[in-house]
């Protein structure tokens, strides 16, 4: 977690930011990679962002959409304004509100048998993260936009169409629109409707959107992420990846574990100093922890899987993932 100078914490994966009130500056951090199939999505979508389009990195949980997205942000080179998506969220949470009173009173006794007095009462308007990166032309990242409620992501669709944020509790000093600054630029992320937590977002807010779908990377990329996140050899994440990506192509009972899994049992492997050999008990265990073997159900729900089940399918697994290294070698 990052804490942030307004007393919000971020979280931000792969990459470290500078920060300052409301907008971060992503920079790479040194375990952040970049392969031709990362640099081939961030090209896709910069061409987008510069053409004026707001894109929307979607795709399964684990995918490093978030990552990918604050990559792309930082080749701006502007400021970035990051939201989470939350099912709490109102529009004053994105635009901002009144947050208490200011009062005036004049008193003038400048004729002494003239008594005037003047009482003016208005409210204290602080500006939210959606203005804020509007009214500056800062990069505004909208993560998991689709956990917030539809109704809260309304202010969005005269922002992205007719480049106006509507402020109604302004109107009073004459702001009941700003016009959106034309450096403003929207990266979206979101995961599959069918997820926990996830709303259905409304058609005319996708419509505005450029969808990239981002998918599990391809082998060579996982084994070069895991590397790097893992602190181990290519050699020894290769295995890891291998076990990995074969657990995800059986899907058990949709059961397809992301490079967040291959990242964490090189991780901790690497940190007990133990062996990436696949007969290594810490090996095993730790693979089958951070899997979820042991309450993997893959034969119906009467028919759980037994020890000797995982442990059949575990060698079968490994017996695989050593030939293709093998061959590769």
């Amino acid at each position: 977690m990052t804490r942030l100078g307004n007393g919000h914490s971020q979280r931000v994966i792969h990459n470290k930011v500078v920060h300052a009130p409301d907008r971060i500056w992503p920079q790479a951090s040194e375990t952040f990679v970049v392969t031709p199939q990362i640099e081939e999505l961030a090209e896709r979508a910069r061409s987008y962002l510069d053409a004026g389009y707001p894109i929307n990195l979607s795709g399964p949980a684990g995918t490093g959409k978030t990552t990918l997205a604050l990559h792309v942000a930082s080749k701006l080179g502007q400021p970035v304004t990051l939201i989470h998506g939350d099912d709490e969220f109102g529009s004053s949470d994105l635009v901002g509100n009144d947050t208490g009173y200011r009062k005036n009173r004049l008193v003038d006794n400048y004729i002494h048998s003239v008594l005037k007095e003047e009482e003016t009462m208005r409210t204290l308007w602080v500006d939210n993260r959606l203005t804020t990166a509007c009214r500056y032309g800062h990069t505004l990242v909208y993560d998991e936009f689709t956990r917030s409620r539809p109704e809260a992501n309304n202010v969005l669709l005269s922002v992205l169409g007719e480049g106006l944020l509507s402020l109604p509790k302004l109107r009073y000093a004459g702001e009941g629109y700003l016009k959106v600054d034309p450096a403003f630029r929207a990266i979206f992320t979101s995961n599959p409707e069918e997820y926990a937590g996830i709303h259905k977002s409304q058609d005319a807010l996708m419509d505005r959107l450029i969808p990239i779908h981002v998918d599990h990377y391809d082998r060579d990329t996982e084994v070069v992420i895991t590397a790097a996140r893992g602190g181990t050899s290519e050699a020894d994440a290769a295995r890891v990846v291998d076990m990995v990506r074969r657990c995800r192509a059986q899907g058990m009972r949709g059961h397809r574990p992301s490079i967040r899994a291959s990242i964490m049992i090189a991780r901790v492997v690497a940190r007990v100093g133990a062996s990436f050999d696949p007969l290594d008990p810490v090996f095993q265990r730790t693979c089958r922890d951070v899997l979820g073997l042991d309450r993997i159900n893959a034969r119906g729900p009467e028919r759980p899987l037994s020890d000797d089940l995982i442990e059949e399918e575990f060698g079968r697994t490994c017996d695989v993932v050593e030939a293709a290294l093998r061959s590769s070698e």
